[in-house]
C-alpha cells in the first residue's frame, strides 16, 4: 500500500515501504517512490525483481506504469535498479544515473532494450525536468557509491537520500517517521559507519544539505525524517559521526590465518 508524502493536487509523492516479502530470507527492507506532476511520472531507485510485481500493481492506483518518462537511479546496486529491465520493457522511460554506471546498466537488461536510454548525470548533478516541476539530482558521491545521486523535489521540500539516513528496522516500521532520534541511532549508526566513506564526505554533504530547503529526508531503507527539527537532527549528528576510513586500521588487512 502507497504511502502519501506529499499532495498538493497536481503534484504527489508516493512511497512503498512494504514489497520486499518477509518470507524471502533476509533481504533488505527497501523504499520505492513516485513523483508524479501534472501527469508525468518518475519513479525513484525501483527495487529489485522482487519489488517489481508489487510495484507495478501498485502504481496502476496512482499512475500508468506506460507513461513513466524516468526511472532515478542514486546507484546500480540490485536493490535499487535491479528490476530496470523489466521497466524498460514494459514502459518507455528513461534511466537517469551517474555517468560512471551508464555502461553497468545495460548488465541488467536483455537485448539492446537499453540501447539509447540510459543517460549519464554529470559529477555536478542536473535539473531533470517533470512535468511544470524540476527535480534536482544533487551529488552525494561515496555514500557510498563512487558515482551516486539524490533527488531533491523543490515542489514538497524532500529530498529522497538513498542510503544516506538509512536505518536497518522491521518491514512494518518504515511507514513511520523517527520521532525520538536518540532511541533512533541504534538501527543505524553501524550501517552509517560501514556504508559511508568518511567524516569528511558526510560534512561536505551537510554543508550542501544546509543551503537547501528541506522539509524531509526520506531514505530508501527504513524511517524517514520529518519536519526541520528532526531533519536538522540527523544533519547534526552525520557531520559528527567518524565512518568508513575513519575506522580503518591496518588490522583490517591482515592475511587470514
Amino acid at each position: 500500500m502507497a504511502i502519501e508524502l506529499f499532495n498538493n493536487g497536481t503534484h504527489q509523492c508516493l512511497m512503498f515501504d512494504d514489497l520486499v516479502d518477509d518470507s524471502v530470507g533476509d533481504a533488505v527492507q527497501a523504499n520505492q517512490f513516485l513523483i508524479v506532476d501534472h501527469g508525468h511520472g518518475a519513479l525513484i531507485d525501483p527495487g529489485g525483481n522482487m519489488t517489481y510485481n508489487g510495484l507495478l500493481m501498485e502504481m496502476h492506483n496512482y499512475f500508468p506504469p506506460k507513461k513513466l518518462k524516468y526511472i532515478l537511479a542514486s546507484h546500480p546496486d540490485p536493490d535499487i535498479i535491479a528490476s530496470v529491465n523489466k521497466w524498460m520493457i514494459h514502459s518507455d522511460c528513461k534511466v537517469m544515473i551517474s555517468k560512471l554506471w551508464t555502461r553497468f546498466v545495460p548488465h541488467f537488461c536483455s537485448g539492446d532494450n537499453s540501447l539509447g536510454r540510459v543517460t549519464g548525470i554529470p559529477d555536478e548533478g542536473a535539473n531533470l525536468p517533470l512535468g511544470d516541476c524540476i527535480i534536482k539530482a544533487v551529488p552525494a558521491h561515496f555514500m557510498h557509491s563512487e558515482g551516486n545521486f539524490q533527488f531533491y523535489d523543490p515542489v514538497s521540500k524532500i529530498l529522497f537520500s538513498g542510503d544516506m539516513g538509512a536505518s536497518i528496522v522491521g518491514h512494518k516500521e518504515a511507514d513511520t517517521p523517527v520521532e525520538d532520534f536518540r532511541a533512533h541511532i541504534q538501527h543505524m549508526e553501524g550501517f552509517h559507519k560501514r556504508y559511508m566513506i568518511s567524516n569528511k564526505i558526510c560534512r561536505y554533504w551537510v554543508n550542501m544539505v544546509r543551503q537547501m530547503d528541506v522539509e524531509a529526508i526520506v531514505p530508501q531503507h527504513g524511517r524517514s525524517f520529518v519536519g526541520k527539527k528532526m531533519v536538522n537532527e540527523f544533519l547534526n549528528w552525520i557531520e559528527a559521526l567518524p565512518c568508513g576510513i575513519d575506522l580503518i586500521t591496518q588490522d583490517t588487512y591482515r592475511v587470514p590465518v
